[in-house]
């Protein structure tokens, strides 16, 4: 009989966190922790993730990463060293909120060096260690905005769908060393930088109401997915994104509440 209990543990692994000193990025952290990984976590915010850190216990270390800096990925991949790494995620991402006609050179050249570049600096750096050691799990974070947009979000939303493409085109090229690659496509979820959001309510509620839970999302929710798409439970999962989404992009616009009954 399969041990499907098994199947979630990550004791004895070690997973990459970049993105960890908050949020989705510092929840999946402390999930990862917790199921027995021992836990690298990075952020241009290094006191915010030296906290993480201490949260997780069990080894964890923190150090301070630029996830748009080539330079500084390589950096994260030496603070590493010769170690196997068995789980890599990348949760930083950018949005300028502009219309496309107001978008300057420079908004687009951040939001795209941080999204798009970063992520893929982060598979070339550390998909070449899988490979070499011939196998482990990459987690990207894509969103619901690479399938659905509103005005404002199109240059953001392009990023995000070309994670999901990236994703799918690198787990076709390193499948074969047994390396898994994967993303995460979260709705809204409260962090620290959603939090101004939850003042404004008519627009939080807004926003809760085109999901069929008519809620928002906990950071938690979105880590015990990345979690999952780390351990063993997932091993026959590659090249997709999970949507995380509270039904948001099952349905076309906020659920009515309304109920149909049929004549007897």
């Amino acid at each position: 009989m399969t041990d499907y209990r098994a199947m979630f543990d990550l004791t004895g692994r070690t997973a990459l966190v970049l993105g960890a000193a908050s949020g989705i990025g510092g929840a999946s952290a402390e999930a990862l922790g917790a199921l027995g990984a021992t836990v690298i976590c990075a952020d241009r915010d290094e006191p915010g993730a030296a906290a993480t850190a201490a949260r997780i216990g069990n080894g964890a270390r923190a150090t301070r990463c630029d996830a748009a800096s080539a330079t500084d990925i390589e950096a994260l991949a030496d603070f590493i060293g010769d170690a196997r790494l068995d789980i890599a995620v990348t949760t930083p991402g950018l949005n300028i909120r502009k219309q496309i006609l107001d978008y300057t050179e420079e908004d687009f050249a951040r939001v795209v060096d941080l999204n798009l570049k970063g992520t893929f600096l982060f598979f070339r750096a550390f998909g070449r260690r899988m490979v070499a050691q011939g196998g482990g799990s990459i987690i990207a974070c894509s969103s619901i905005r690479a399938t659905t947009i509103e005005p404002g979000l199109g240059v953001y939303g392009m990023t995000k769908a070309g994670i999901s493409t990236l994703v799918k085109g690198f787990a076709s090229e390193v499948g074969h060393a047994n390396v898994r690659v994967n993303a995460i496509a979260p709705s809204v979820i409260e962090t620290a930088l959603t939090a101004p959001i939850k003042e404004r309510r008519e627009i939080y509620d807004k926003y809760a109401a085109h999901t069929v839970l008519n809620r928002w999302g906990a950071s938690s929710e979105v880590a015990s997915a990345v979690a999952f798409l780390a351990s063993d439970a997932a091993s026959y999962i590659s090249g997709t994104t999970l949507l995380i989404d509270g039904g948001w992009t099952a349905i076309d616009g906020p659920p009515t509440g309304l109920t149909q009954t049929r004549p007897n």
